[in-house]
């Protein structure tokens, strides 16, 4: 347990210092823009495999039982997080993490009219789905990190955004949206953009989800399927 309450804080330490635009620029203007997003991958790579194995080896402490509802929680909350995966990186977005921004038309901002954030929020559905199933100590360490990281990076990523397309921009392009899923759309600022967010993307998001349910008792040993 404590291996893995010191590789959780590492994790978070390796995401919170970075945040920080002064550290993150001096670190960039050593290193080369190039070879510190390399060196950050590879080490933010090799702190998450240290988390899972810390993970798969540690002691199973009970908070709480689990009920037999608690395994509908995430069986019915993944089909979402993994559309919002899925189209998140799939879809151009120059308010966060996506393809090449240069593609993106803010007049048919697709999944963008959800949520200028989907590929965090994704991570949010997906920890926050897997807490009520698993009630020990070592899971909530888990997926409460996963969530804390969720819940934090859309304001950080937006500050990143704001200073790099300057504040006008940012202002045209982020104005419609909203960080919180469908808030824009429900407060009359945008329409949900169906056409632009196509059929491939919440197809590949589904059979994603397929794909979990199919992968899930073999590579963590239980089966998803309430």
């Amino acid at each position: 347990m404590l291996e893995l309450i010191i590789a959780t804080a590492v994790f978070f330490t390796t995401h919170a210092l970075p945040a920080h635009r002064p550290l993150r620029d001096a670190l960039i203007n050593r290193l080369g823009r190039r070879f510190y997003l390399v060196l950050y991958s590879i080490v933010t790579a090799a702190v998450l495999v240290w988390v899972g194995l810390a993970y798969a080896g540690a002691p199973h402490i009970e908070v709480w039982p689990m009920a037999e509802w608690m395994r509908w929680v995430p069986a019915l909350v993944m089909p979402f997080a993994c559309i919002f995966l899925v189209s998140g990186l799939a879809a151009p977005n120059p308010l966060s993490v996506g393809k090449a921004a240069a593609d993106f038309d803010a007049g048919r901002p697709g999944i963008v009219s959800v949520t200028r954030h989907p590929v965090m929020w994704s991570l949010v559905l997906w920890a926050a789905a897997h807490v009520p199933p698993n009630g020990d100590a070592a899971s909530l360490i888990l997926f409460g990190l996963m969530l804390v990281l969720g819940l934090t990076g859309p304001p950080s990523l937006d500050n990143k955004r704001r200073a790099q397309l300057g504040v006008e921009a940012w202002q045209h392009l982020a104005g419609p949206t909203s960080s919180i899923p469908f808030a824009a759309v429900l407060a009359g600022r945008v329409r949900l953009d169906f056409r632009g967010m196509g059929i491939s993307a919440p197809l590949g998001g589904l059979a994603l989800y397929g794909v979990f349910l199919w992968g899930h008792e073999w590579v963590v040993g239980l089966s998803p399927i309430p």
